[in-house]
């Protein structure tokens, strides 16, 4: 079964189901996706320390997972 990504999961484990979706975060401008807080951070989280407006976040859940899909 395939995973789905939510806004509210921690970046790590969004990375554990797919370590190339990092390419799509640093993408986004998300370059410290490795570091201590992408343990506990949510992608919206993140996204918020990043600039990202809420509609871009949608946008960013969407693109990651059509990108699961394949």
């Amino acid at each position: 079964m395939q995973a789905t990504i939510t806004r509210d999961m921690t970046i790590s484990d969004i990375l554990k189901v797919n370590p190339n979706i990092a390419n799509i975060l640093m993408g986004m401008g998300m370059h410290c996706i490795f570091c201590g807080a992408a343990e506990g951070e949510s992608l919206e989280e993140a996204c918020y320390v990043h600039g990202i407006p809420d509609s871009g976040i949608d946008m960013l859940v969407e693109q990651i997972n059509d990108f699961l899909a394949g």
